[in-house]
Formats: structure tokens, sequence, C-alpha cells
């Protein structure tokens, strides 16, 4: 039985209609991405999946022994958010709320709960810290250890590497794997990163003029997975200087091809000719450099050669 299945949600604001007929369910272990144009309508299923609003038809179930309150959420960050005067501690004990369960203090059992993800997260040393003061990186990874103590289970994440540098936003994605992967809890991620969304999520919700349901290889192989990425690619002109960057969207386009491993065999030919290019480069250059000092060397003898001449004059004189 799926953890959540959505079935013929309509959802908008006002009588606008934003998504209409949208149908899909996730399983446990799932990472579903969320991508498409912006104003389609991401944002507010998320927040219908969490009962912040009500949508216009339809049904959103929770099955496999998940309930509505076990779903922890990791918001997008607002400028007043960021700079929230609370200390590490309490905003990743906070989570503990989510659960539904209403008493004065925080239990023994909650306490143990926030400190074991603060130390999942690696943000131990920042326990006392003011949440302000940190970084985005490490008040991302504050947020998801509150989320993580709302549940173990799902993990409903809106953008959560907008605004972070590269370094930060490959360390969030690798975290956020780990989570998937090693530890079992599904992931839900709304995402403006189709590169990334294809590397790591298993399955691929696409909201647009037409929506997609499906695996990410069959989304790449879509006319909505086609479009879309090849969009983004012209918004960025196509150029990209990471090679990291560029691995992924060989493997994105090799996956689409029905071929895995054929981005691991590009990336060695790739270091392979770089190889052979500055073995090139240093046989040339010595070449040049033998040419250089052979004229050197007839211009020293010729030189000799007029001194050894010119002191058998002297002598004959």
């Amino acid at each position: 039985m799926a953890q959540l299945s959505c079935k013929n949600l309509t959802l908008g604001y006002e009588g606008d209609v934003l998504v209409r007929d949208l149908s899909f369910e996730v399983n446990k272990g799932d990472y579903l991405c969320i991508v498409g144009e912006n104003g389609s309508g991401k944002s507010t299923l998320m927040k219908t999946i969490l009962n912040l609003r009500s949508p216009m038809s339809g049904t959103i179930t929770t099955g496999d022994g998940v309930t509505a309150r076990e779903i922890g959420y990791l918001p997008q960050q607002t400028i007043v958010q960021r700079d929230f005067p609370a200390s590490v501690w309490e905003i990743v004990l906070s989570g503990c709320q989510a659960r539904g369960k209403f008493h004065p203090f925080y239990t023994k059992e909650e306490k143990r709960m926030a400190r074991e993800n603060i130390e999942r997260m690696g943000i131990t040393e920042y326990t006392d810290r003011c949440y302000r003061e940190l970084s985005g990186g490490q008040q991302q990874r504050v947020l998801l250890a509150r989320a993580l103590c709302a549940t173990r289970k799902i993990l409903l994440l809106d953008e959560p590497v907008s605004g972070l540098d590269p370094k930060v936003t490959n360390d969030m994605y690798t975290l956020i794997e780990h989570l998937n992967k090693d530890e079992g809890v599904t992931i839900i991620m709304v995402s403006h990163d189709v590169q990334a969304a294809v590397r790591y999520a298993t399955h691929i919700l696409h909201i647009g003029t037409t929506i997609f349901f499906g695996t990410k290889e069959k989304y790449l192989q879509s006319r909505e997975g086609r479009l879309f990425t090849a969009s983004i690619e012209s918004d960025e002109n196509l150029t990209i200087k990471n090679p990291a960057q560029q691995d992924i969207r060989n493997e994105s386009e090799n996956i689409a091809a029905g071929n895995v491993s054929a981005s691991r065999k590009e990336k060695n030919d790739r270091n392979s000719q770089e190889a052979k290019k500055d073995s090139y480069d240093g046989d040339m250059s010595s070449d040049k450099q033998r040419e250089n000092e052979q004229p050197k060397a007839g211009g020293l003898q010729k030189e000799s050669g007029d001194v050894m001449h010119k002191a058998g004059e002297e002598a004959g004189k």
C-alpha cells in the first residue's frame, strides 16, 4: 500500500485553477522530485499534502502505517525566518510539536530524538548557537533536523538548496540521498534543478500545461521531459564550466538513451584525452626548446672558430 496517494486533485486559489485532475502515489523508499514552471502549483500541492490548504476537489490519503501528522516539512526560507532569534536546540526540538502530542513540557524521549537528529545532521557544535548566526547551509541542516523530529517516514522538501553555493548544494543533495538510500526515508522534493532531479530521484512528477508522473527514465524519454530539459539548457546557453555539472547532464542524457554506464565511460575518455593533450603539449615544448638551442650552439661553434682563425693569423705575423 502506498504511503501517500493523491487522486483526481484540482488545486487553486479563490476559484482560479492551477492544477486539474492530478493523480500520483508515493511508496516507501521513493525519492520523488516535483518539477515544472514557476506558478504551476508545486508549492500549492505541498501545502495541500500538509493539510495547510484544502483541494478544490479530489482526495489525499496516507497508508502503510503513515498518518497525516507523520510527514516532516522543510519549507522555503524567508528573510525573516533566516533572522529568527532562537537557538539551534530550540528550533530542532520544536519539530516534536508536529507529532500532535500536546503537553506543557518536552519529554525525555523527544529531547533524545532532538539530540540524535542534531548529530545526524553534523551540527552538534552549533547546538547552543543562535540560529541567525549560522550560514545558509548550516541553517538548512538545522531545519532538516527539525523536520526529522516530526517523522522518520516521509520528508517534504520545498527547494532545499535555494540560495546555497555550489559546494553546500552538493553537500545537501548528498545528505538527502543518504537519508533516502541508507535510512529508508521517503523523499518528496520540489525543485527547479532538473539535472539534480534526474540524478537523485527515482520518480518525477512534472506539473505544467500537461502532467507527467513516472520513473525518471520514462520522464527523460517523455515529451514533457524532453521539452522541459531542453528549455533549461537553453536558459543556461549550454555553458557549463563545472565538470561535475557536465557529468550530471551526461548521465541524464545517457539514462534517456537507456545507457546508464555511458557517463562513466565518457568521463574516462575525457580524462584520457586531457592526459594525451598534456603529453602532446609537453613533447611540442621539448621540440621547440631543442630548436632554440641548436642555433645557439651553432653560433657558439662559429664564434669559437673565428677566435681560433684570428689566433693563427697573429701567430703567422
